[in-house]
């Protein structure tokens, strides 16, 4: 049986390559996205599906792109890509943005709406599969940003990203669903301070792998 997991996120997902002028910018190929060392290191029997799009949030309208409210399009991507065996979700890093003007425990709260939905995403359309179980994953804690534009920003926002993993772990919690902290895995590496180096994402994906074969394991 093959196990098949949608990988749901931002720029840290669609495997953003940080550089010192902050954009544009291009992707890591796919083997060096963490999804792909993800896939490696669980090797045959699961099926791994990229849903990263760049500045996405959780559940709040951006005020100049409307493609970026991830609750917006979680829906039509659960639906599109069943059946499906996991969820992850990591998001939470764009949330932090200034002038979203949202707490920690918001932006929480705003993860928990993509939980629900995951949860709540039996059947799709028109067919019998059940929901899959959810993985959410708290993006590591930005770092120093040099680039005056970026700091504006994410003004306040590393401060923000440090309670993250607190909340969303309460929030797995209650919600009964699974959760890991990147942060334990790694730190931003990324010259822009908010992006992963080749070295985070292959160190990331490895943890993931070992909690994502846990969980299946139990």
């Amino acid at each position: 049986m093959t196990r098949r997991i949608l990988c749901f996120g931002d720029s840290l997902t669609w495997g953003w390559i940080a550089v010192p002028e902050g954009s544009p910018t291009t992707r890591f190929p796919v083997h060096e996205r963490w999804t792909g060392a993800m896939a490696a290191a669980l090797g045959n029997g699961y099926e791994i599906i990229e849903e990263g799009l760049s500045a996405r949030t959780t559940s709040i309208d951006d005020p100049v792109d409307p493609r970026l409210n991830g609750s917006a399009y979680l829906p039509v991507a659960i639906a599109s890509h069943i059946p499906l065996d996991l969820v992850i979700l990591m998001l939470g890093t764009n949330d932090t943005k200034s002038y979203y003007r949202r707490t920690p425990y918001e932006i929480a709260v705003g993860m928990s709406k993509l939980v629900g939905q995951v949860l709540t995403s039996a059947g799709g359309v028109g067919t019998i599969y059940p929901a899959p179980k959810v993985l959410v994953v708290a993006p590591p804690p930005l770092a120093d940003l040099p680039d005056p534009w970026f700091q504006g920003m994410f003004e306040g926002g590393r401060e923000k990203t440090v309670q993250l993993a607190a909340q969303y772990r309460a929030l797995a919690s209650f919600m009964k669903v699974e959760f890991f902290d990147a942060g334990s895995a790694i730190a931003t590496a990324g010259v822009d301070g908010i992006h992963f180096t080749a070295k985070n994402n292959a160190d990331l994906g490895l943890a993931l792998a070992r909690k994502v074969a846990t969980l299946f394991a139990n």
